[in-house]
Parts: C-alpha cells; structure tokens; sequence
C-alpha cells in the first residue's frame, strides 16, 4: 500500500511539472524528511486543511477533495486512488502533529509539509505516520501514510 502512494506521488509530480508527456519515470524515494519548522499560524492553516481532507476522504465526498487539493494533482486524483487512500488513514484514530517543515521534491521546488502520528502512538518514532505536503496557500499536494512492518 504504501509503495502505492509513493508511486501516485511520484507520478503526480512527474505529469504536474513535465514538459515532455511521452514519458513517466517512477522513482522511488527514501523516508521524506522534514527540514526545519514551520511558525505555528501556518501549522494551523495547513492542518486545517488536513482535517478538511480527511473529513471529505471519510464521506467519499468527490467535490470537496477536488477543493482541497492542488490543481496539480487533479488529473491524477481518481475514485480508485481517493478510494485506496482512505484504505490507508484509519478514520476512527485521532490525528495529531508530528513533526513540520519543509520538503524538496522532484521539480526542486520547497514546499511546507507536516507528518502527523496518530493520539494513541507512543512508540517514539510512531510506528504510523501520514506525511502531507502543502502548496503555500494550503492545498494538498501529496499525502503519503507510511506504516512500520
């Protein structure tokens, strides 16, 4: 599952900021880490939008998600994708802040992320983390659930 995501990821990236449309290369990337942090209003902006996200992955609710998410991953945010996605966020678990700050992507462009662990994950690190990258107004680029085996 989680080699899905980052492959959906990877793949929304390569066809938002791809000049040639003749091919796709899938790259797999190592665990995403999060350089230094972000100031607290922009926090809240973000997980505002997270929970949004969540909310509207929860209720299957097609027009909502499109709101929430950038326009550069629309065209790869299908029922089928949006469908395994929701198979991978545990809706009935509460959702809190892990770690914030920003993440270099393959456009070499920076944007601010936030990895969130689950309320009742005391294990440090957590053993389950849902990785969200932002655009600066608070759309959702990519969203990532990584589990520990």
């Amino acid at each position: 599952m989680k080699k899905l995501f980052l492959i959906l990821g990877v793949i929304a990236f390569q066809l938002g900021f791809s000049q040639e449309g003749s091919s796709v290369k899938i790259v797999e990337s190592k665990k995403i880490e999060l350089t230094s942090e972000l100031s607290k209003d922009k926090i809240e902006l973000y997980n505002n939008s997270f929970l949004k996200f969540v909310a509207a992955l929860k209720a299957f609710d097609q027009q909502a998600i499109n709101t929430l998410i950038s326009d550069k991953v629309k065209d790869v945010v299908t029922d089928n994708v949006i469908q395994k996605l929701s198979g991978g966020i545990s809706f009935e678990r509460k959702t809190e802040v892990y770690k914030s700050g920003f993440q270099k992507l393959l456009d070499n462009e920076t944007y601010p992320g936030i990895q969130y662990k689950y309320a009742d994950d005391k294990s440090d690190p957590p053993r389950d983390i849902i990785t969200v990258i932002f655009e600066n107004d608070g759309k959702i680029l990519g969203v990532k659930p990584e589990y520990s085996k």
